[in-house]
Parts: C-alpha cells; structure tokens; sequence
C-alpha cells in the first residue's frame, strides 16, 4: 500500500524556500515542490504570479480575521482542498477556468452538506470528516 506513497519522485518533498513580497513586506516561505506546484497552478488560474496569489491569499484572510501563526501550514491546506475540491468535482479540472469566476458561497455550502452528510466515525471530531483507511 505504501508503495504508491513512497515510490513518488523525492523531489516532490524537497522543501525550497522562496522571497515573496506581502503588502510591500518583503518576506521567505518554505514549502515542498508539491505545494509550489499546486501554488503555481491556482496563480496561473487567475493569471497571477505566484507573489500576487500569496500576497491576496495572506491580505484576505487577515482581513477575516484568521491567524496566520504558521502561514506555511495555511499554504499547504490551500493546496489541499484545492486538489480535493477539484476532485469532489466542485473546483473544475479545466486549468483555463479562473478561480475568481467561480461561486465561492456555493461551493463552501456544498462542501459544508457533504460534510455533514457522512457518517461521522467515533473517534472523529463532529467538524472533521473521517480518514479512510
């Protein structure tokens, strides 16, 4: 089972630092290849740099009045449920359908249904969805 995990490419973990500029701050977040890939897909959506897509990301949820402590592990779960999104067939695979034009408020409140909707394992916290094994 392992296999599938553990034979992928090492340079998908490899950690890489990058500069980025955040409201004129200028500023490194390190993250592995895998992320940075996925970043670089969401940015190229909107036709963004990689630099505006952070700085946007990092501004607006400040402005939600999110804390960002550990802004790297932010990144990565926007990566996640980018990909999961797109699988659960609510963000489209077409790489040409930009990100902004799509219905933020119906999607978060499909998500939020499907959530709810499955069975909860015992062990799981009511707002998390259970790991599959």
């Amino acid at each position: 089972m392992c296999r599938l995990f553990i034979g992928a490419d090492p340079a998908l973990w490899q950690s890489v630092t990058r500069s980025v500029r955040i409201d004129g701050v200028a500023t490194s977040v390190r993250l592995e290849t895998f992320f940075w890939t996925a970043l670089e897909e969401i940015a190229a959506r909107d036709t963004l740099s990689l630099g505006q897509l952070i700085g946007r990301l990092y501004l607006e949820s400040i402005a939600e009045g999110h804390d960002l402590e550990n802004f790297a592990s932010f990144l990565r779960v926007c990566c996640g449920r980018y990909l999961a999104l797109q699988l659960g067939g609510m963000i489209p695979t077409d790489k040409h359908a930009p990100i902004a034009s799509l219905d933020a408020a119906d999607i978060l409140a499909r998500e939020a249904a499907a959530r709810t909707s499955r069975p909860r394992h015992k062990d799981t916290p009511p707002d998390h969805a259970p790991l599959s094994h």
